[in-house]
């Protein structure tokens, strides 16, 4: 089955040895992806267009999503700016999605995480 690494070009893919996505058959799995952003809302609607561009790369949409996980590193103070930035992008589509309180990211000031994987129509 044919694979294809995705890159967004960001110079930790080389160095990690990771890719942003990888689409192999008809499924698309993107890495956990941060932004910055001055609150969380900002931070998920950003990381939600860097996933948005790997999917389309792939060939794929917010519509092929099925499942989502989100990071954040504190529930009480993020959840609603997150919640409220992955509701506008996967409203009506409605994917599985886990929301996990972690004790940190890979910087102090990122504040959400999100990874996410789509099947695309066969045919």
């Amino acid at each position: 089955m044919a694979r294809q690494n995705i890159s967004s070009g960001h110079p930790f893919e080389s160095v990690l040895g990771y890719s942003r996505a990888v689409k192999v058959g008809n499924t698309v799995h993107v890495s956990g992806t941060t932004a910055d952003g001055a609150d969380a809302y900002e931070q998920a609607t950003n990381v939600l267009a860097i996933i948005k561009n790997s999917l389309a790369e792939a060939g794929a949409g917010p519509e092929h999503v099925v499942r989502t996980v989100i990071y954040v590193t504190d529930m009480a103070a993020h959840a609603d700016g997150v919640t409220k930035a992955h509701g506008e992008m996967f409203g009506d589509i409605r994917p599985a999605s886990t929301l996990v309180a972690v004790t940190g990211l890979l910087r102090p000031e990122l504040v959400v995480e999100i990874e996410a994987y789509a099947i695309l129509d066969e045919g």
